[in-house]
């Protein structure tokens, strides 16, 4: 382009930019301003502190991998995600072995930012004691045990047993830790799969009523209690304080809370309640 044509080009784009700025200060209306910077994206471990099912990859526990219980923990235990509250896990993870287990409680620690995390353990575990993070020693085969590890932590808001999986021990360690549980409150028990197992202390009976799988299951029909024909029947601790049992896989959550829905047995069925 010449330089005379040039020179009127650029005297014409300035001559423009002066009116348009002319315009903007009769109309009263301010020169448009530049987009505010967008925030930068979160990297590392808090790029997934909101995936259950990636913190467990990165600390390595089984929850995921192994299993599939993360992502059922996801939908269950979202509600409570920047709460502030109490988890106890029993079984911390590795055995006797020095200086192993605990990845499954460090996760719970990045996905819950304002909860304070515990685990029970028959092994020592102090090593893996940090902030928000604090081990016990404990049995859960023994009432007595469990109820003290309960009273150091006080209120419990989600209890998980990923202990010894013997039938026996989780019945015990339900039957002593569900009442002390708060209302609202999530109990999980994990690899139900070994109530199934004579050689876990299970059963091949699937009508066992002495095994974990046992136990959950009746705990369904505690949910409907009220629709009972029985009138001599009274009502479990279970029965009026279970909202919900979700069944998954090796894994069973447990809602706790008043049930005390009512029922219309009496209406449904006339002739028999004709004379009461």
């Amino acid at each position: 382009m010449p330089i005379r044509a040039a020179m009127k080009t650029a005297l014409g784009e300035k001559n423009v930019r002066v009116l348009r700025r002319l315009k903007r200060r009769l109309s009263g209306q301010k020169p448009p301003s530049s987009p505010p910077p967008a925030p930068p994206k979160p990297t590392g471990l808090a790029a997934i502190s909101g995936d259950l099912n990636k913190l467990a990859l990165h600390f390595k526990t089984d929850k995921w991998g192994a299993h599939r219980y993360t992502q059922h923990y996801q939908r269950h235990l979202q509600h409570l995600k920047d709460d502030s509250f109490n988890l106890l896990e029993i079984g911390i993870g590795g055995y006797s072995r020095a200086g192993q287990g605990g990845a499954s409680l460090r996760m719970w620690k990045a996905f819950f930012p304002n909860a304070q995390i515990f685990g029970m353990d028959i092994q020592d575990k102090s090593f893996v004691d940090e902030d928000r993070i604090t081990t016990f020693v404990g049995d859960q085969s023994d009432p007595e045990s469990l109820n003290a590890v309960a009273d150091k932590i006080g209120e419990l808001d989600v209890i998980i047993d990923d202990g010894s999986h013997r039938s026996p021990h989780v019945i015990t360690t339900f039957a002593t830790l569900f009442p002390r549980l708060k209302d609202g409150g999530i109990y999980a028990v994990e690899d139900t799969q070994s109530s199934y197992w004579p050689e876990w202390m299970g059963s091949e009976d699937l009508d066992a009523r002495d095994t974990s799988m046992g136990l959950l299951k009746r705990l369904t029909d505690g949910l409907n209690y009220e629709e009972f024909v029985d009138e001599n029947y009274e009502p479990t601790y279970t029965d009026r304080n279970i909202v919900a049992v979700h069944f998954y896989h090796n894994l069973v959550i447990i809602e706790k809370g008043k049930n005390a829905e009512g029922t219309n047995k009496r209406r449904a069925l006339k002739e028999r309640y004709a004379k009461s």
